[in-house]
């Protein structure tokens, strides 16, 4: 009999199709549902296919005693209380590398419409207006990148070769051999900015770390972009930021309270918003899904993780 697996995220009608060609598959994407369901699945369910942002805590993890894998669909994995799975022995995966690129374009694209000015054109042409604006320039103005992971590496090589831009980023400690030039702190990365792209985990590590002294930093020509968590930024003090005219503008992919933004956010016109969809595409998906199953079909195999999550 094939595996149990309890599949807590959205996913397309194939890759479930996909799923239950190896596994059992209990498909409950809806939160509602699964907290009505997830005693009863958790009686057989061996393994957990999730996301950063729904993620599995520690109370969903006590009801499902027999899991020995969570895999998280995507580079995130912030919300799994990995903590308590490994007290538990059970293993974590991830799918690092399956949406960097993605990623990457759609922070341009963001950069682009916000700071070229492609909502605000399209809204005054549709009205019945022929507007004449002067929008800054992108190629090489200086490019700040917060967290230069896979993502943060294929922003910077975006940046620095296509559009000629100095590239500047902050981690805790400078990567080795890197071409780019290292801020000690994220203020210093903003007042190095012209544009400041947030491309980091999220967590409680990086709880805020944009905050009212670093927009004030990047200053009124800076424009903020972020594909990365939305808490990783202090959304009231951004909101006061773009109200005030503190920074030009900001792109935002993620925001806290998704799927709800605040109203406050909504009503300014110096920010474009997409929900949250710069790691979807159809290539995205379909090779999330094969390092997901690469990994649960390795594990029920006894074979050791592709990708588990680093210690």
């Amino acid at each position: 009999m094939n595996p149990e697996l309890l599949v807590i995220v959205d996913l397309p009608e194939a890759h479930v199709a996909q799923l239950r060609e190896h596994f059992t598959v209990h498909y409950v994407p809806n939160p509602q549902e699964l907290e009505q369901r997830i005693e009863r699945l958790g009686a057989s369910a061996r393994a957990v296919l999730t996301n950063g942002i729904t993620g599995l805590s520690a109370k969903q993890l006590e009801v499902l005693p027999r899991v020995e894998l969570i895999h998280a669909l995507g580079a995130g994995f912030e919300a799994i209380d990995v903590k308590a799975a490994r007290a538990r022995n059970v293993k974590v995966s991830f799918g690092p590398n399956t949406n960097d690129s993605n990623v990457a374009d759609h922070a341009f694209a963001l950069l682009f419409a916000l700071v070229r000015g492609v909502a605000q054109c399209d809204s005054r042409i549709r009205a019945g207006e022929w507007p004449r604006f002067d929008f800054p320039s992108i190629a090489g103005k200086r490019l700040g990148i917060l967290g230069l992971g896979n993502i943060g590496l294929q922003l910077a090589r975006r940046g620095s070769g296509g559009f000629d831009m100095p590239v500047s980023y902050h981690t805790r400690s400078p990567r080795e051999g890197s071409p780019y030039t290292y801020a000690a702190s994220v203020l210093e990365l903003a007042e190095r900015s012209d544009y400041l792209v947030v491309a980091c985990p999220g967590g409680p590590s990086t709880f805020h770390m944009v905050d009212a002294k670093v927009l004030d930093a990047l200053g009124p020509k800076g424009y903020l972009v972020n594909i990365a968590r939305g808490t990783v930024v202090d959304t009231p003090a951004l909101i006061d930021a773009l109200r005030d005219k503190r920074i030009a503008g900001a792109a935002l992919d993620v925001v806290e309270g998704q799927p709800h933004p605040p109203q406050a956010l909504l009503e300014l016109p110096n920010t474009v918003l997409t929900p949250h969809i710069a790691g979807r595409s159809p290539e995205a998906r379909d090779a999330m899904l094969k390092t997901a199953l690469a990994n649960l079909r390795g594990h029920f195999r006894d074979e050791p993780l592709l990708t588990p999550v680093p210690a």
